[in-house]
């Protein structure tokens, strides 16, 4: 199927070039980006998870006394 597309004059350039650079022609470039873009954007769509999809974390206990949690208590476990 033919179809016609407006671009502006820098991204028809840089499309230009990068198709000369691969050895290419516009058209095979065009419809490999195309189906890229279709392919990436069903995938992200796919992927979408909901909050309730989450994982949660459960909470630990502390391997460190609560009075350590202090200024003080965090400065003396890091002198040796």
């Amino acid at each position: 199927m033919r179809t016609s597309l407006e671009l502006p004059d820098s991204l028809f350039a840089r499309l230009k070039a990068r198709a000369a650079t691969e050895g290419v022609s516009m058209k095979q470039l065009l419809q490999r980006y195309v189906e890229e873009g279709l392919i990436a954007s069903a995938t992200s769509q796919g992927n979408s998870r909901s909050a309730e999809a989450l994982p949660t974390l459960q909470p630990r206990p502390l391997a460190i006394a609560a009075e350590q949690l202090s200024n003080a208590g965090l400065f003396s476990l890091l002198e040796p």
